[in-house]
């Protein structure tokens, strides 16, 4: 048989029973908008997180005190914390290939400036902060570079805050009191927005120094330090360990590199995706049982034609090919009506919800309609082969 007139047979079989067509087009559809939409949000959460981690850059370590180890004998878990200080952070300053040091300590206080009152984020920095966290300066400057233990109160605001407390005056040489202190307002970074729930732009920045008196705290939270464009992750974090292990007399800290952290969150957010595309995957599979139903109805209708078919000559792999193309044709309509469906929701849903990330790769798109495509092949495999194996005889006797 010619392929135009296998795919003429093919055609008039599906536009002859319109409704029964379009419903089970219908269920491939609803299946594979349901797998689009819930990927395009797995995924734009997925890029919304890591564009979050990496607007500081891919070069930052992270050192956290204390290290948690596993141990044998009773017990399990066990933790030691020894403290981070500025001298461990000064230390990490003078290793080659290091361009920034910051030793955080942060908190939560009320400030006060030009008669106004707000509580709102104390981070106790470093000069080298501004290039750690990727900042520029909108007026004023930052933190001047000078001895961590010994710092003067100096401050720099963030632009939320400094709307709040001064409006469009200059706030500039201007006094800020933190708790019980007092300092002296020496600059204005231009805005960041947010980071992880953390807005950068409703913040004070003060001398780590300083934070450590303010919030009676011996030792750090965190140091971060960022190294050269082109050293190898691997390298630095070996050479920050030898250094501060050598000066604790053990690794009694946690140290983490933004390509480890980006590598783990980044193989968590994976796994999201997938698990959120195989829950759509489960409307497929109603689809693909519809295509099953309505293949198998069609074989029982069509039985005088089948025997007609193989009575001239048809063989069994044309009358396989006719039902297999039927069921391919609805798979792939319905795929790519659920591929505009699909999109077109999760387009809808980021325009109601901006906040709502939503991102469909064009590779989901060949994957959704490829999947729908297989489906459909998959479904009218047994259907096309019990056509295909009918007896002509008896199926021209068949009412």
């Amino acid at each position: 048989m010619r392929s135009a007139d296998l795919i003429t047979l093919s055609t008039r079989s599906l536009t002859a029973h319109r409704l029964r067509s379009f419903l089970t087009l219908l269920g491939i559809a609803v299946g594979i908008a349901a797998v689009i939409l819930l990927t395009s949000i797995g995924e734009g959460v997925h890029r919304f997180v890591l564009n979050e981690f990496t607007q500081f850059g891919t070069n930052v370590i992270e050192i956290a005190p204390g290290k948690t180890k596993a141990s044998g004998g009773p017990g399990g878990l066990q933790t030691t914390v020894r403290l981070l200080t500025l001298d461990d952070a000064q230390a990490l300053a003078r290793l080659p290939g290091i361009t920034a040091v910051t030793p955080n300590v942060w908190g939560n206080s009320e400030v006060a400036a030009n008669g106004r009152l707000r509580r709102t984020t104390i981070q106790g920095v470093g000069p080298g902060s501004l290039d750690t966290l990727k900042m520029t300066m909108q007026s004023g400057s930052f933190l001047p570079d000078e001895s961590l233990e010994h710092a003067r109160p100096f401050a720099v605001l963030g632009q939320t805050l400094k709307k709040e407390l001064f409006g469009t005056e200059n706030a500039l040489g201007q006094r800020l009191r933190v708790g019980g202190m007092q300092f002296r307002i020496v600059g204005v970074v231009a805005p960041k927005g947010q980071f992880l729930g953390m807005d950068l732009d409703d913040t004070v920045f003060i001398p780590t120094a300083r934070a450590l008196e303010l919030y009676n705290r011996e030792g750090l939270m965190r140091i971060h330090l960022t190294y050269r464009e082109g050293l190898k992750a691997g390298e630095v974090a070996a050479a920050v360990k030898s250094v501060l292990a050598g000066r604790h007399g053990r690794e009694d800290f946690t140290l983490t590199t933004q390509e480890d952290m980006l590598r783990t969150l980044s193989t968590i957010l994976n796994v999201l995706t997938m698990a959120v595309g195989a829950l759509g995957g489960i409307s497929l599979l109603v689809g693909g049982v519809g295509i099953v139903t309505i293949m198998t109805i069609a074989v029982t209708e069509r039985t005088n034609e089948i025997g007609l078919l193989k009575a001239l000559g048809a063989r069994e792999q044309t009358i396989l090919g006719i039902f297999l193309s039927e069921a391919v044709a609805l798979s792939a309509l319905g795929g790519v009506a659920g591929l505009v469906l699909g999109i077109g929701i999760a387009q809808f849903a980021h325009l109601a919800f901006p906040a709502l990330p939503v991102e469909t790769p064009l590779s989901f798109v060949l994957l959704a309609e490829a999947v729908a495509v297989a489906i459909g092949l998959a479904a009218g495999v047994l259907p096309a082969r019990r056509a295909a194996r009918l007896d002509p005889v008896e199926a021209l006797r068949t009412e």
